[in-house]
């Protein structure tokens, strides 16, 4: 349970991180959409276009960075749930063919019963 924990506060660490990311990216569509909204916006543009440029170039290696470790975390938790359930599986099998062990244990012990006794 304690490495499904972590796994888990890592993904919500993650999630927070895009909640983050969001709101930048929201914050940086507002300044470009005030932006659009000045007269002298060629000017503008072409003055800021580097550093726009950058901007975009940040946020996009930022949601890789974020999507990459999501799906690290993912992954992880996945793979030890299948993990856990294959155990738990085989115990359930291994209890059945217990009970299917003693059921035909107990169908044979009848018939002999049944065999012996005088009719």
């Amino acid at each position: 349970m304690d490495n499904n924990e972590k796994m888990i506060s890592m993904l919500q660490e993650a999630m927070k991180g895009i909640e983050q990311l969001h709101q930048k990216i929201c914050e940086v569509s507002s300044r470009l959409d005030r932006l659009e909204k000045v007269d002298s916006i060629e000017h503008r543009v072409t003055s800021n276009q580097i550093d726009i440029t950058d901007i975009k170039e940040a946020l996009e290696r930022l949601e890789e960075v974020q999507n990459t470790k999501v799906e690290q975390v993912v992954r992880g938790i996945a793979e030890s749930m299948e993990k856990k359930q294959n155990r738990e599986i085989g115990s359930v099998h291994k209890r059945l063919d217990s009970h299917l062990y003693k059921m035909g244990k107990l169908e044979e012990e009848f018939h002999i019963m049944k065999e012996d006794k005088p009719e």
